[in-house]
Parts: structure tokens; C-alpha cells; sequence
């Protein structure tokens, strides 16, 4: 497809995955063919890959065969999110701008796995249900270019006007992550408030709707919330276009917000997608990708931009500060990751260590996944003298990574990754210990494709339980035969061998990050 066909890079990732010309006329020839859907066969080539697989696969179902019991710490749901858009896009398209759609398949020892698959209700989405069609603009596709990019913008200040929709409930997609902390569920969209979700008993998925942690939280949070296991603690930031850009707070152990400490330290919008935590600090990495919605608006684009002059930042602040002028900067050149593995103190907090995935072709890595390579890196900051060291612990294209969630924030041996092939499609799995690169590889086949790998530990309650015991799991999907299943990879065997799948009754589209939650914790989350 890519020797025969030009492509606008505009359109996107899913475009590049075969999406039809949207200018293109309707063909009355062709099979299925109908005014309300004048190319049936772009939505097949849609659906075939990233998006859309179509408001009708919603229900859940049970899954057909497990070639290997189910280990018994899987006793809970296996949950994974990403964008699919409600209505099939009419112009460009990027992968970021989909509707939020959940991917749950919930395990019980009592009944078979029952998959399924419902969007999040987003304000968004329930306003353009209701009037049949798009209304509120993406971010990332809708301002290709002027002057469709001002049309548009004066179009939705019209909108808002007429009372069409109110962005004051909310214009987020809810489709980046997930996340359980204060006894609740949580799809998560950078630029909204979190949206509370539950699993029924008959695994159902239901959102309970949009949570402000009693007015406490009023703009915004990052999808990619810490979670503290050991103190029940949730850290979190949110960042923005107006100072200041960036905003870090914390939650307790019973979800109380703690007051906002807004850091005046950043001369510009940034893009701060992830950060860690360790047992004393908080950590942000200013890259060289920054925020320009104006520019996007008027000469065309992604809102998004790099900019080579710019020598990227490595901020540190206090973990419990109470002041954004705590935060101390240091700077290291070619350092731009986008997501951020764990992080720890050393030497008795005078050095904190990080892991990342440092993405090493910058220029595009928001506008062309395909070409971007990231690396994972070790990385020491010394609080005493300011330098910064760093080390690569494996130079393959690796990205969406996890560790023991039972691990965040202190000294770990061991990362899981997916293997880039090319990123975002994740064509197997790496296991990297940090000291030792890598010690064992699952590549998922000729055609099979999965996601962001997720460890869950066959013991969580035990303290004496070696880091890396547990299992690897993960949706896979095979192109060649139209076959989905989830995986269930052992961490500690040689080639993370499986040792349980589930064949999915129908296809899971490839998104961004998962999820597992246990049993007991779904029926805390269900509450209202």
C-alpha cells in the first residue's frame, strides 16, 4: 500500500492504515452502498486496523475456547482503552482525536470470560449522539489548515453560542488511559476530569459519569495519575495553554484532593504527558515538544511542535511540596520521552533515578508514529552537584511499558514493553532487566499485533514474592485470519512463554493503555 498509493500524513495514523479519500464520490455500484453510508467499504478498511469498529459491537459476549486454564490470580477484568470514533470521519483523521472506547473482558472462576466492548459517555459523546453527527471539533485533525482551521473555530464559538453544547461539562474523549485509585475507576483524558466507570456482574460496562472529587478538581488531570501502593496515595498534574502550565496535586488514601501547587517555572506551554514519583520527589521532563493551538488554527497542523533549539528539562520537586518554587530544573540535551517507566531516590534522596523510553526521532513523533524510535535509558539526576548521567539499557524501538505496579516509585529490576514494528502496532513483548538489557522476548507471529503489556502478580498480598513473579497480559490480534485473542505470557520463563489465551468473539481494535483490576476491587468501584 505504501509503494502504490500516496498519502497525506495530515489524515493520520489511521489513514495511513488504508482510510479512503474522504473527497472522494460515493460509488452507487458499490455493495452496500447507501445515502447514510456512501463508502461501506472505507469502513471496513477503517475497522480493520485502529478504529471504528461500529456502534453495534457494544454487547458483551463470552468468549470462545481457553486453550489453558486461566491462572487463578486472573480473578477480575482485563481492561483496555483507546480511540474509536463514534461517526466515521469525514475528513482528516488522527489516531488521538477517537472517542474513548473500553475493552473489557472480565474473568471470573464461576463462568466463562465475557468480553465487552462499550464507548465512555463523555459529555461528547452524548451531545453528538443526540444530533446525529459531529459537533464538537478534534484537536488534532480538525485545524488541518487555513482557512478551514479559523472556519472551524468561529463554527464552534457559533455552537456555543446557540447552546448546541457546553464545554463547561466537558469536551474530553476519555480514550488515553485508565486508572483505580480512591475506590473508583477511571478513564482518563488529559484535557478533562476523569470519568467514573463500572463493571457489572454480568461484566457489563456502565460510566457513572464525570468525578470533581467534591468541586476539588475543576479543570483537568494527567492520564497518567501514580499510584502509591504502599501508602494508597494518587499523585497527579495537569497542564495547559495559560500560565501556569503546570499544575501538581495529590490525592490521599480515601480520594481527598489535596490543594493544587501551581509551578511558575515554565516560560511556554509544554506537553507533559507522563511523570514519576519516588518516595521523596515528583518528576517532569520539559521536552522539546511544546503546545501552539494558534498556530495550528491558523498555518495548519498538529497543536503540537518541537522545537530543535529548545534544551529539554528534568524538573525535581518535593514529593509532599507546598510551594512550586521547590521545583529545580536540570537540563539534558536530546531527552524527550513522551512516557515514564518508575523513578526512585538514591544515596538517601541525593540522587533520584529514572527509566524512560527516550524517543529519539523528535521532529515527527507525534505526526508520524511510524518513523519514531525510542529507546529505554537509565537516568540519574545528582541533586548535590547538578549532573545529570545516563545510560541506555537497550537501544531496541520499545514503547508502552509498565513494571510491578506494586513497584512505582521505588528501586526496580525489571521492565515490559511492546516491541515497536512500527510504533504505535506492538508486534511482541521484551522483558529488560535494568542492569542486564534484555532477558527474554515474546514476538507474537507473522501478522499478530498487540498492545502495551501489563504485569499482574501472581501474589499481591505477599511481601517476600520476587518482583518479576507474576504474569504478562495483553490483547493480540491476527490480520491475516480476522482472530483476537487475550494473552496470558509468564514473566518469569526464558521467552515469556504463554501459557493461556482466550479467542475473543470479535475483534479488539489496537488503542493505548490497560488495565487490570481484581475481583475485590471491581466490587468496590461499582458503588455510585
Amino acid at each position: 500500500w505504501i509503494r502504490t498509493h500516496t498519502h497525506n500524513w495530515n489524515t493520520g495514523w489511521v489513514g495511513f492504515y488504508g482510510l479512503c479519500n474522504p473527497k472522494s464520490k460515493p460509488n452507487p455500484k458499490e455493495a452496500g452502498c447507501t445515502k447514510e453510508n456512501p463508502h461501506p467499504t472505507q469502513n471496513l478498511r477503517f475497522s480493520d486496523k485502529y478504529g471504528w469498529v461500529g456502534s453495534g459491537w457494544t454487547g458483551g459476549s463470552v468468549c470462545g475456547c481457553v486453550c489453558t486454564p486461566l491462572p487463578p490470580c486472573l480473578d477480575g477484568a482485563y481492561i483496555r482503552i483507546g480511540p474509536n470514533p463514534q461517526y466515521f470521519p469525514r475528513g482528516p483523521y488522527h489516531l488521538f482525536d477517537g472517542d474513548g472506547m473500553l475493552h473489557a473482558l472480565t474473568i471470573s472462576r464461576a463462568r466463562p470470560p465475557t468480553l465487552c466492548s462499550r464507548y465512555v459517555r463523555t459529555h461528547k459523546y452524548l451531545t453528538e449522539r443526540a444530533a446525529g453527527g459531529p459537533l464538537i471539533p478534534n484537536v488534532f485533525s480538525a485545524f488541518n489548515r487555513f482557512p478551514a482551521g479559523a472556519a472551524r473555530a468561529a463554527l464552534t464559538a457559533v455552537r456555543i453560542a446557540l447552546r448546541q453544547f457546553n464545554p463547561a461539562k466537558g469536551i474530553g474523549l476519555a480514550n488515553t488511559n485508565l486508572a483505580f485509585f480512591a475506590g473508583r475507576l477511571f478513564a482518563l483524558w488529559e484535557a478533562d476530569l476523569p470519568y467514573a466507570i463500572r463493571l457489572t456482574e454480568s461484566g457489563d460496562v456502565e460510566t457513572i459519569g464525570r468525578h470533581d472529587f467534591d468541586g476539588k478538581l475543576g479543570v483537568s488531570m494527567t492520564a497518567h495519575p501514580k499510584v502509591d501502593h504502599r501508602t494508597g496515595e494518587t499523585f497527579a498534574f495537569r497542564y495547559g495553554r495559560a500560565p501556569p502550565f503546570l499544575t501538581y496535586f495529590r490525592f490521599d488514601a480515601d480520594g481527598g484532593k489535596k490543594p493544587d501547587v501551581p509551578i511558575s517555572s515554565l516560560s511556554r506551554p509544554p506537553f507533559l504527558h507522563d511523570f514519576a514519583i519516588t518516595e521523596k520527589y515528583a518528576l517532569f521532563v520539559e521536552t522539546q515538544i511544546g503546545m501552539d493551538v494558534w498556530r495550528s488554527v491558523f498555518r495548519g497542523g498538529s497543536p503540537l511542535r518541537s522545537d530543535p533549539n529548545k534544551v529539554s528539562r528534568i524538573g525535581v520537586i518535593p514529593r509532599y511540596a507546598a510551594d512550586g518554587s521547590e521545583m529545580r530544573w536540570f537540563h539534558v540535551a536530546g531527552f524527550n520521552p513522551v512516557h515514564v517507566l518508575n523513578a526512585w531516590d538514591e544515596e538517601d534522596g541525593h540522587r533520584v533515578g529514572m527509566l524512560v523510553p527516550n524517543v529519539t526521532s523528535v521532529d515527527r513523533a507525534l505526526e508520524r508514529f511510524d518513523l519514531t524510535h525510542a529507546q529505554v535509558e537509565k537516568v540519574r539526576v545528582d541533586l548535590d552537584t547538578g549532573m545529570v548521567y545516563r545510560v541506555p539499557v537497550s537501544t531496541r524501538n520499545v514503547e508502552f511499558g509498565s513494571v510491578n505496579p506494586c513497584y512505582v516509585g521505588r528501586k526496580n529490576r525489571f521492565v515490559y514493553a511492546g516491541i515497536g514494528d512500527p510504533t504505535p502496532k506492538i508486534s511482541g513483548v521484551v522483558k529488560l532487566d535494568v542492569g542486564e538489557s534484555a532477558v527474554a522476548c515474546r514476538m507474537f507471529g507473522p501478522g499478530c499485533f498487540g498492545g502495551e503489556p501489563f504485569f499482574v502478580a501472581k501474589d499481591p498480598g505477599s511481601s517476600e514474592a520476587d518482583e518479576d513473579d507474576g504474569y504478562l497480559v495483553t490483547y493480540v490480534h491476527n490480520e491475516i485470519n480476522g482472530e483476537s485473542r487475550f494473552l496470558v505470557m509468564d514473566t518469569q520463563s526464558p521467552e515469556l512463554e504463554i501459557v493461556a489465551a482466550v479467542r475473543l468473539p470479535r475483534r479488539v481494535p489496537y488503542g493505548f493503555h490497560g488495565l487490570f483490576v481484581r475481583e475485590s476491587d471491581l466490587r468496590r468501584a461499582s458503588g455510585p
